[in-house]
């Protein structure tokens, strides 16, 4: 599957604890990644700043769903089940 372009769930939901240029301390889950630019696209994508969680990241049926709506809530309901 590939990712679909302007979604952002992946970018929003899950927390990153990882640094990120702009959000020094990751970034909590729920909330906008600074690097996620108006139409919900990656301004890091493809660039050795992006943290390794993000570049790992793969898009899949299971956890994107049919649209954007699901990928949100696949994607908090998996942070929600793993946030210790």
């Amino acid at each position: 599957m590939s990712c679909r372009l302007g979604c952002g769930a992946c970018c929003i939901a899950p927390s990153i604890t990882s640094p990120i240029p702009g959000m020094p301390s990751g970034k909590p889950a729920g909330k906008r990644c600074v690097q996620l630019n108006e139409d919900n696209l990656c301004m890091l994508f493809g660039q050795p700043q992006r943290p390794a969680l993000c570049d790992a990241f793969k898009a899949c049926a299971s956890v994107c769903g049919d649209n954007d709506e699901a990928a949100m809530f696949n994607l908090t309901l998996l942070e929600q089940a793993t946030a210790s």
